[in-house]
């Protein structure tokens, strides 16, 4: 069966347009609903958070009609970062998780992400389960007027989860005397962030805390830092945190302006959590895209990266399958298992800060672990309704021709997203010249074999 709604992270698109309509959102409620329901000794519960765009007050009333017409009581959270619902989930013991979220898109988009009732992501399979339930009629998957589903909002979700990040931050430290930027993205952690930092004791300066339903990932947030880095700078600050929409990634500005993506990240929960003899196994999970100078850097250490196709739900299921607590991506999905079921800026965040107060260095030098290997990365895009430029025969010649100029000296990756309609060319290796090269000649391939479709 061909994927119909389900990407990479769950069904995404332009909000009031297919996929992302009230209709399609009735119907994911109604056929999860259906799949999750077991027996009918218990009431079932799914749990709804979502970010802060305009379409979220749209597509929640339609997928808890869908739920309750399936028999499912619902609990809204209302805006909350994904990885308090993936918590949540789990700790209210519901049937399943639903985030309202496009994640770093503008806010003219918006998504459906589930979660199962461990936590974790949905199953490629429990997703093709869905698809094909949503194909139903409407009014095939409809309970008895008695066994209706209930909602309630409950207002404590935004507590709990400010509790369980401050946990996993070590107790014999405090951020007293921290001056950190935090920049909300104007989106789902808008609030619970800064509550988070300033009970762990730092002098906290807000940016991205007011959204209006347009300006999620509107010139903040970890997709844009330039203000993040003027607001470091302006306040002298030790460190800036930048989220994105739904606050499940992370970018770090150091105390000199300069940004520390996800890469480098890892590279330094790496080490401190090798030194603390806490990795359970020795190395790490990335992805394709990670820089050959985290790999290098971790060859330095003793430790493995295990690479696994674009998608933090792909790191997650090679974490699971080969007992790794350390993964994540480039752009700051950070995944600490021993902690969370998906990725969590502010979580990942707390622990560089909590190796920055151990040892008692600024940020710059503490968050910077390798010399990252020269990589160019360059975007592609295409109108969603037109052929697939990848498919074009210039373009498959084009990276045949450019994989053999960088073999043995780089790599050559190139794919199409799959949240939007976007070809990533990325190319990396010592040679800088070569490397930027072989993209920009690449891009014009792919960009003309785009307009020609």
């Amino acid at each position: 069966m061909t994927r119909a709604f389900f990407g990479t992270d769950g069904i995404r698109g332009t909000a009031n347009r297919y996929p992302m309509t009230p209709e399609v959102a009735m119907r994911v409620g109604l056929a999860a609903g259906k799949r999750f329901m077991s027996a009918h000794d218990r009431r079932h519960l799914v749990v709804i958070g979502k970010d802060t765009r305009l379409s979220g007050y749209m597509l929640e009333p339609a997928l808890t009609a869908g739920f309750t017409a399936a028999g499912m009581d619902v609990v809204l959270f209302g805006p909350l970062p994904t990885p308090a619902v993936a918590m949540l989930t789990r700790s209210l013991r519901a049937d399943l998780g639903v985030m309202l979220s496009a994640s770093h898109n503008k806010f003219a988009d918006n998504g459906i992400k589930l979660f199962g009732p461990d936590g974790y992501k949905l199953s490629d399979q429990a997703e093709m389960e869905i698809e094909r339930l949503m194909g139903s009629p409407l009014d095939e998957h409809l309970t008895a007027p008695e066994t209706l589903g209930r909602t309630k909002r409950i207002d404590d979700a935004q507590a709990r989860y400010v509790e369980i990040v401050k946990a996993t931050f070590p107790k014999r430290l405090t951020l007293q005397g921290m001056r950190i930027v935090i920049d909300a993205a104007n989106g789902a952690g808008y609030k619970v962030a800064p509550v988070a930092l300033y009970e762990l004791g730092a002098e906290v300066i807000k940016l991205g805390v007011e959204p209006n339903g347009f300006n999620i990932n509107e010139k903040v947030g970890s997709t844009d830092t330039a203000a993040l880095k003027e607001a470091v700078l302006t306040y002298r600050a030790d460190i800036g945190i930048a989220l994105d929409g739904d606050a499940d990634r992370v970018i770090i500005i150091d105390e000199k302006g300069a940004a520390v993506d996800g890469d480098q990240l890892m590279a330094l929960i790496a080490k401190s959590w090798k030194e603390q003899g806490t990795l359970t196994k020795p190395g790490i999970v990335a992805t394709v895209m990670s820089n050959l100078g985290l790999e290098r850097f971790l060859q330095g250490m003793k430790l493995g990266l295990e690479r696994t196709k674009v998608g933090d739900r792909y790191v997650v299921e090679a974490m699971r399958a080969k007992g790794y607590n350390v993964g994540g991506e480039q752009s700051g999905h950070i995944i600490l298992s021993d902690f969370s079921t998906t990725g969590d800026g502010l979580l990942a965040a707390l622990q560089v800060l909590a190796v920055i107060v151990q040892s008692g260095k600024p940020a710059s030098e503490v968050c910077n672990q390798f010399a990252p290997a020269p990589q160019v990365l360059e975007n592609v895009r295409y109108e969603k309704t037109a052929p697939d430029p990848m498919e074009a025969q210039s373009v498959k010649q084009a990276i045949a021709d450019a994989e053999a100029r960088l073999k043995g000296k780089g790599r050559l990756l190139v794919r199409k997203s799959g949240t939007e309609p976007l070809v990533r060319i990325m190319a990396e290796g010592d040679d800088e010249a070569l490397v930027r090269e072989v993209v920009t000649g690449l891009k014009s391939i792919v960009t003309e074999a785009a307009r020609a479709a």
